[in-house]
């Protein structure tokens, strides 16, 4: 008795009840659309908008706001007034990317992360 291979509706050749190969690649789907929601779910409790970033920068940026709210110095992650302001600070997420924070007396207050193009334009000289 030999058995016949059949013909899914896929286009897929097999003999179980159902595609095996469809069936892994649907639930390969899942796990990453599950993956993705997860993430974008993560943005609700920023403070600010972090979610046109790239992932190692959302991270970095986290960390960061997180440490400012828990009353360490900006001076531990680099961070420098600016010359024309000094009531914002600057402070390196990566090389291209800037958090720049407003000095609300005993608090830092996130305002943005920034490209480093974009950072470097938007300061006077």
């Amino acid at each position: 008795m030999s058995r016949r291979k059949k013909k899914f509706p896929c286009g897929h050749k097999g003999y179980g009840q159902i595609c095996h190969r469809c069936a892994e690649k649907q639930a390969t789907f899942d796990r990453r659309k599950k993956k993705k929601n997860e993430w974008e779910q993560t943005f609700t409790t920023d403070p600010i908008d972090l979610s046109t970033l790239p992932k190692n920068v959302v991270i970095k940026a986290r960390n960061i706001i997180q440490g400012l709210q828990t009353q360490k110095s900006y001076r531990e992650y680099h961070g420098k007034r600016l010359r024309h302001n000094r009531f914002v600070i600057s402070i390196p997420v990566t090389r291209n990317y800037r958090l720049i924070c407003k000095d609300c007396g005993s608090i830092l207050m996130p305002e943005a992360v920034v490209s480093h193009e974009d950072y470097n334009v938007c300061k006077p000289g």
